[in-house]
């Protein structure tokens, strides 16, 4: 990965050293002429004129920009994405705010005059609200009539910023609607009909069940339903489909996130059928590695064990003190193969989500849990990475091959540092000198290289929730970060570069595991947050990790600490898999694949399908349609991976709300962490637990929201709270359905000074409770839910 971060403008011209071509690429702009750096113009009539995805790759094929010059193109793109005229990621690229000229729109209402009024059915909110569009009839329409709820296949025309609605429609065609997988809280009504409340915080709307579709739901049941129309009016009714039980019981918490997000939690029977009749391992073509002291080492509460590692002394006399690791890996592709059933379960899963009380795993128990789980004692298949490093952790030389192993032991991370620091126990005396000394010694040389290297150190604690025998929350910790996390993290990271440096020698597609450097606007607002607590970011040339670990570092031994990591931590770029490659930014990484978790990710699992086929190890490679198909495998599982981390942080809010909902009234020490206009959130010491603290119940005058100071502060007085502030706040509503706390401040605001210039219009500010009008944003969760 070249150097990340901010990157020079290019400057728009049309040459780009290229021959010229008079060539027309199929889908460019008839005024570009293939082989020269395109113009800014020109990019924006290609962006108009074609309805297919548009990113990096195919602005470049389709001006023919080749070699070199594509990182000028690179660097034109990030000018016009600078400057406001496009938008979107490296593999989609658009006019920011803009429809294509068809798209798939959802109908969502009606206006007053009874015409229907429609929103795109995907959007990116980064770009603003999505615009409201106009539904006008179709003669070309001839099939059913679409109502509230349906999705069209439309045609859209702009009609100007200055009409009552951007854009029409027309139906092209009506497309088939999506069951959709809600659920609710049902509440029963007189007459045998009741109404269904969201438990999903961004939906507003209840939903009326009419008689007979209730399935004898109780009131107060947490229900599952889908939407049904009756009539042409469009008018939508929910039907119950399933009973789940009483939503306040903490075990149905993670459930709800289950279903709420769609999460595929049970597993066809065919995919059943084929983990069933999977066979043990056998030696064959495979190294012999049960003889070799391989070790796993994992969480103590883990329920797979898919990479163990070895570590010796190099033995080569011109590599003194330098080291041989070994990594290795469940072999899931000899028993996940491309176009069966197990593959077609996983690929739609992308990945295995983790609860506190349960998992619902990429692949079948029998896979997971057994025949790739590198069990203590047992033969298993692996692939797996010898690889050579320096005294000063320098890589040499790596080598994949396919193994047969035997793990010596099967410890925790906990187990593995206290031998390590003297607290040797039954299992790891006898490994101490031979299998842990030698790990930490060769962990001690790559830390070297990880210094040299300067990754993002960001080293912010975990909430772990500990749940009781009746899966009750029992406690909520932050356990400590020990060496023998950084022992693994750094050898899996290793491994992961090997198998990108493999591929790409052999040049074969894979997909990366990629993450952007930080955006302008982020940067800007991080730059403005420092400032406020004495610090100041790099304003001009390339940022790189090494800039944010300068203040991570400075600011470590600061009451803020916590808070400047996750300010710094929200300002980067989120991480995603592409079969195009642009680096790791926070790794500090040229390239970098995921390799170590085939488990529970299909990105290793494509991984090791090409290391397969590259180095002919055997069956279960990439197939031809495999590699067809990676832009379209890695935006599903960038999308799975994100909805697992929806589903996952839920849940927690979710478990802690129900744990604090009987401590009404207590107190809490906390930090503010985030601020708006209509409020405070706080974090609590006590448990990481977020929550809300409504600004119409803060002090008896109007609050302005000061975004330069990052602070809420009283007109009068000069009092406020800013980002970081440690206060003390008292409970007041714990929904644990939606996850949701608010709590009232009762820490005085310390002072801040009189109003700024530029600070917001006197009509536009959040009131105090002495303010005796109509307070913007007063109530409980349950009315704003």
């Amino acid at each position: 990965m070249g150097p990340q971060g901010q990157e020079r403008q290019g400057s728009g011209r049309g040459d780009g050293g290229l021959r010229s071509q008079v060539t027309k690429t199929k889908g460019a702009p008839r005024s570009a002429i293939v082989g020269r750096l395109p113009t800014k113009q020109e990019i924006l009539d290609f962006l108009e004129s074609t309805s297919a995805k548009a990113g990096k790759r195919e602005i470049a094929r389709a001006f023919g920009v080749k070699g070199g010059d594509r990182v000028a193109l690179k660097e034109l793109l990030r000018s016009m994405a600078d400057d406001g005229l496009i938008a979107g990621s490296r593999r989609k690229l658009t006019k920011p705010g803009t429809l294509p000229p068809v798209t798939v729109i959802e109908i969502v209402a009606r206006d007053r005059d009874g015409e229907f009024v429609a929103r795109p059915a995907s959007w990116d909110e980064e770009q603003g609200p999505p615009p409201r569009i106009l539904m006008v009839e179709s003669k070309r329409d001839t099939g059913p009539a679409a109502g509230i709820g349906d999705r069209v296949l439309a045609r859209i025309t702009p009609l100007g910023a200055d009409a009552d609605y951007p854009y029409q429609a027309r139906t092209i065609k009506k497309l088939a609607r999506a069951t959709q997988r809600m659920l609710g809280i049902f509440r029963s009504l007189p007459g045998g009909i009741g109404v269904i409340d969201p438990i999903d915080r961004k939906q507003l709307k209840e939903w009326p069940v009419a008689r007979g579709n209730t399935s004898d739901a109780k009131s107060g049941e947490l229900v599952r339903f889908e939407l049904v129309r009756g009539g042409r009016a469009g008018v939508q009714t929910a039907r119950i489909t399933e009973r789940l039980g009483n939503p306040e019981a903490q075990q149905m918490t993670s459930l709800i996130a289950v279903h709420a997000h769609g999460i595929p939690d049970t597993f066809p029977d065919t995919a059943i059928a084929e983990a069933a009749v999977a066979k043990e391992p056998e030696l064959g073509r495979r190294e012999d590695l049960r003889r070799l002291p391989l070790i796993t080492i994992d969480p103590s509460d883990a329920r797979d064990h898919d990479d163990a590692v070895f570590a010796e002394a190099d033995p080569d006399p011109k590599n003194k003190g330098g080291w041989v690791v070994i990594v290795a890996i469940a072999d899931v592709s000899a028993y996940v193969w491309p176009g069966k059933a197990l593959d077609k379960e996983a690929r739609k899963r992308g990945n295995s989500v983790y609860f506190p009380d349960r998992v619902v795993p990429m692949l079948p128990e029998r896979i997971s849990n057994d025949l790739c789980s590198l069990k203590e004692g047992v033969p298993r298949a692996c692939l797996a990475v010898r690889m050579v490093f320096d005294k000063d952790g320098r890589k040499l030389k790596h080598r994949f091959f396919r193994g047969l192993m035997r793990s010596a032991a099967s410890l925790s991370y906990e187990q593995a540092q206290n031998a390590i620091d003297g607290r040797v126990d039954e299992v790891t005396g006898p490994l101490l000198d031979t299998v842990l000394r030698p790990l930490w010694g060769a962990y001690a040389s790559l830390t070297l290289a990880r210094t040299e290297r300067a990754p993002l150190d960001l080293d912010l604690p975990e909430r772990k929730i500990l749940l009781d025998d009746k899966g009750r929350v029992r406690a909520v910790v932050s356990p400590p970060r020990l060496d023998a996390h950084r022992l693994i993290e750094e050898f899996m990271i290793a491994a992961n570069v090997s198998a990108a440096e493999t591929l790409e020698a052999k040049r074969s597609p894979l997909i990366y595991r990629v993450h952007d450097s930080p955006s302008k606007e982020k940067l800007a607002a991080l730059g403005e947050f420092l400032a406020t607590i004495g610090f100041k970011l790099p304003k001009s040339g390339t940022l790189k990790p090494a800039h944010f670990n300068r203040i991570l570092a400075d600011t470590r031994a600061t009451p803020v600490a916590e808070l400047v990591g996750e300010v710094v931590l929200r300002s980067q770029a989120q991480a995603e898999y592409s079969p195009g490659n642009f680096g790791h930014f926070g790794l500090n990484l040229r390239r970098y694949a995921h390799f170590t978790s085939p488990i529970r990710r299909y990105a290793d699992l494509i991984v090791h399908r090409a290391l397969v086929r590259a180095l002919s190890l055997g069956d279960g490679g990439l197939t031809d349609t495999e590699m067809e198909e990676l832009d379209e495998i890695a935006q599903a599982i960038s999308d799975t991976e994100r909805r697992a981390m929806s589903a996952e942080r839920e849940t927690a809010d979710r478990l802690i709300a129900a744990y604090l909902a009987d401590r009404i009234g207590a107190s809490f020490h906390a930090r503010v962490s985030g601020l708006t206009r209509s409020g405070l959130f706080v974090r609590l010491m006590e448990t990481g637990a977020d929550g809300f603290v409504p600004a119409s119940s803060i002090g008896h005058e109007y609050f302005y929201h000061d975004e330069v100071r990052q602070a809420l502060v009283g007109e009068d007085t000069g009092l406020g709270y800013r980002l970081g502030d440690a206060v003390e706040v008292r409970l007041v509503e714990a929904i644990p359905t939606a996850g949701a706390l608010r709590f009232e401040m009762l820490s005085e605001g310390r002072a801040l000074g009189a109003r700024p210039k530029g600070a917001r219009p006197h009509s536009d500010r959040p009131r105090g409770r002495g303010y005796k009008g109509k307070a913007k944003g007063r109530g409980s969760f349950k009315k704003r839910r």
